[in-house]
């Protein structure tokens, strides 16, 4: 398959500024792969798809505030600095993206915060965009994470055009977000409500969590035609014990194994034994997963909706039937379903 083949018009306003007013209210389309029907329902009515000791794969990474605002020494310039991943703990080294990015070189200072405690000199150029920055500030490790978080934003989209809100340091974080180090939120889990997560536990349904922290490289434009010439940045990964126990056991049981997001796809993918089944894994993965391709661990996926030519939308064209999606995706814009990360979903089984 070639990037043209995921390509397709979707109008402006059903990109999603706000998310659904609960958690759980956003609307659900149900794609079934074997009798190729969509269905139209609420997010919360997605229990019903679900028995007793099927199985929900969750990731439980945790957005941290990474888009900071700094000025340059000399010129003030107000810069943009979006935290990638923290290089070096003790050196306080970090990759970011620089905004704007032709005004920053190799040994300019940042200045953050009204009192300017915290500064960042530029050590290295990355990428066009991509800088190495070295923190500076008096104070331990703790100390200075709290900092960032003080000076940090929800890093909210670029495609929401409006300022992040007080309400979005909440509703950009899945409920059982655990473990800070995402840049991104898994937003499909942005969904699930506790009184909804509660009702599939009494109905037997567990859960399985992975840590996937998403990088902006999920986002990251695919530019080449030929998808197999494509390169993921990696993203870190880890799969503990319990999560592959019960994972396992569904698998043998032929029960429905639901990876809540790609991210949770491509985590469960990331780590398959040379007999089908889920491995432990703790390191780094740059899976791309595009058409055609055999899914060994999901049976079934909870995802959004997706942006013309993205990654995500590969892997689910791969999921659910190229043919498939398109279809539903332009049953979706007809029906006027909200696209992104604060947008509806979609329950593929």
């Amino acid at each position: 398959m070639k990037l043209s083949h995921f390509g397709f018009e979707l109008p402006e306003d059903l990109l999603a500024e706000y998310p659904a007013e609960n958690r759980d209210e956003s609307r659900l389309m149900v794609l079934n792969r074997k009798e190729q029907t969509i269905e139209h329902k609420m997010f919360k009515d997605v229990i019903d798809y679900f028995d007793e000791d099927d199985v929900l794969v969750l990731n439980n990474t945790k957005v941290f505030p990474a888009r900071l605002y700094g000025n340059k020494e000399k010129t003030g310039a107000r810069i943009e600095v979006f935290l990638l991943r923290e290089l070096n703990e003790e050196q306080r080294l970090w990759d970011v993206l620089v905004d704007p990015a032709r005004k920053i070189r190799i040994g300019n200072k940042l200045y953050f915060g009204d009192d300017d405690t915290l500064v960042a000199e530029v050590i290295d150029n990355t990428t066009s965009r991509g800088r190495t920055l070295r923190f500076l500030y008096d104070g331990s490790y703790r100390e200075f994470r709290l900092k960032l978080n003080e000076l940090g934003e929800t890093p909210l989209p670029k495609y929401i055009k409006r300022d992040v809100e007080p309400e979005d340091e909440a509703r950009y974080q899945t409920i059982f977000a655990k473990n800070e180090g995402a840049v991104a939120a898994p937003t499909a889990g942005l969904h699930f409500s506790k009184h909804l997560l509660k009702r599939l536990e009494i109905k037997g349904v567990n859960f399985a969590e992975v840590t996937l922290h998403v990088g902006l490289g999920t986002f990251n434009p695919v530019e080449v035609e030929d998808l197999s010439k494509h390169k993921m940045d990696s993203e870190e990964l880890t799969i503990g014990p319990d999560a592959v126990a019960t994972v396992n056991k569904a698998i043998n049981e032929k029960r429905r194994v639901c990876a809540v997001g790609t991210t949770a796809v491509r985590a469960t993918e990331s780590a398959v034994s040379s007999s089908g089944m889920l491995n432990e894994f703790d390191g780094w993965t740059n899976k791309f997963i595009f058409p055609p391709y055999e899914f060994s661990i999901p049976n079934c996926m909870i995802t959004n909706f997706h942006t013309p030519k993205s990654t995500l939308l590969m892997m689910v064209s791969a999921f659910a039937g190229h043919d498939f999606i398109k279809r539903a995706y332009d049953e979706a814009i007809k029906e006027g379903y909200k696209f992104y990360s604060y947008g509806d979903a979609m329950l593929i089984i």
